[in-house]
């Protein structure tokens, strides 16, 4: 529980619609993600604002096939 609330606080962003996607996301599909795609949400995480929103709005696409697809659960949820 202490991790999740780590990301929680890590999900929070500069970008209001950030805060919202990716706060939705943690609600509904964190917990359901294997070992591979939490490390992978990390690196997400750790990237700045504007190109992180740009891939989940769907104007730039990640290199690494393993972001795209955690980036298409992130859209779904």
């Amino acid at each position: 529980m202490k991790n999740l609330e780590r990301v929680r606080w890590r999900s929070r962003r500069g970008l209001l619609e950030l805060d919202i996607i990716l706060g939705r996301f943690i609600d509904v599909s964190y917990m359901q993600l294997n070992e591979a795609e939490l490390l992978v949400f990390e690196e997400l995480l750790d990237m700045p604002d504007n190109p992180l929103w740009d891939m989940i709005a769907g104007r730039q696409e990640s290199m690494q096939a393993d972001h795209q697809a955690l980036l298409e659960k992130i859209k779904l949820a």
